[in-house]
């Protein structure tokens, strides 16, 4: 039973890193962020309803719901405009990349503002994400990274990792059901890109068939499936378990950016991506780590003891 969890959550990762690959050929065509993002959110409403309606779960939200589903609606489409606008100045599997370090913010968010103990796991993957957002910044030809595309993919990170943190610490919204938060979530990111529309922000349209094709796979694959692998994995493995095979999503964009977008990738860029995920990953792993690096410090006095 637990193979089946893995394999559902080695795809929920892979689905939703190929963002990129749907998203970068749309700009291609012309489109701009917004317009692509609103057509992602606004056709994936009608799946997430149908699937809310085929399980029986409730549409509904009481009073108390309204807010807290709103503003998390605000956070993830802060979090994809900002993303999906870093792509236009930075390699789209960099950006993945970057975006991955949102477990972190998470874990640091929660140890300022929520009074969770700093663990020593923290402070070692700060020091190893560091090095490997240091290689990142510094780049091979001495150009490093866009200034513009790294702000805009670390306010992504922030937003989304202000995101989970609420999913985690809010009682209210953690008795919504998955399917019915994410379809406010979806709804209320559309009224979002509708405003900023009408305030002057330029609308274009899919100039092409194909481009329909692309917005579909965009609504479907890393929107809809991956949230619905990640909701079985997370039944099945946990969501500790779960998480650990994020580190899926920068490797599929990356992979996806290099072979079906033609982005040259530095050995840099591969090292500290590399060092990101890791950093990352061992954040995910929690107590496990922290026990394995309590031994490794306690082991340190003694052997100087000896000599």
């Amino acid at each position: 039973m637990k193979v089946k969890g893995f394999i559902f959550a080695a795809l929920a990762a892979a689905t939703y890193g190929t963002n990129p690959a749907f998203a970068v050929p749309l700009y291609g065509e012309g489109m701009n962020a917004i317009s692509v993002l609103f057509f992602r959110y606004v056709l994936g409403l009608p799946v997430i309803a149908a699937m809310i309606a085929w399980r029986g779960q409730r549409f509904r939200l009481t009073a108390k719901e309204i807010w807290p589903a709103c503003i998390l609606g605000v956070m993830m489409s802060l979090s994809s405009l900002t993303l999906f606008e870093a792509y236009n100045y930075m390699n789209s599997g960099v950006a993945s990349t970057l975006l991955f370090v949102y477990p972190v913010m998470v874990a640091l968010i929660m140890t300022f503002f929520f009074h969770e103990k700093f663990k020593l796991t923290t402070g070692f993957c700060l020091a190893i994400m560091g090095v490997g957002l240091g290689m990142l910044m510094r780049g091979e030809d001495g150009a490093g990274l866009n200034l513009s595309g790294f702000l805009l993919v670390m306010l992504s990170s922030l937003t989304y990792a202000v995101y989970l943190v609420m999913v985690n610490v809010s009682d209210v919204v953690r008795h919504i059901p998955t399917l019915t938060l994410l379809f406010y979530v979806l709804l209320s990111g559309s009224v979002l890109f509708v405003i900023i529309l009408c305030g002057g922000a330029q609308f274009t349209l899919p100039p092409m068939p194909v481009c329909w094709l692309n917005l579909m796979a965009l609504a479907l694959i890393p929107t809809v499936l991956s949230l619905v692998f990640t909701t079985r994995a997370i039944q099945i493995i946990g969501s500790t378990s779960t998480a650990i095979f994020g580190a899926l999503e920068p490797v599929t964009a990356v992979i996806l950016s290099v072979i079906l977008l033609n982005q040259p990738l530095s050995v840099n860029e591969i090292v500290g991506g590399l060092f990101i995920v890791v950093a990352t990953t061992l954040i995910v792993a929690g107590d496990s780590v922290e026990g394995v690096l309590l031994r490794m410090r306690k082991m340190f006095p003694a052997v100087r003891h000896r000599k």
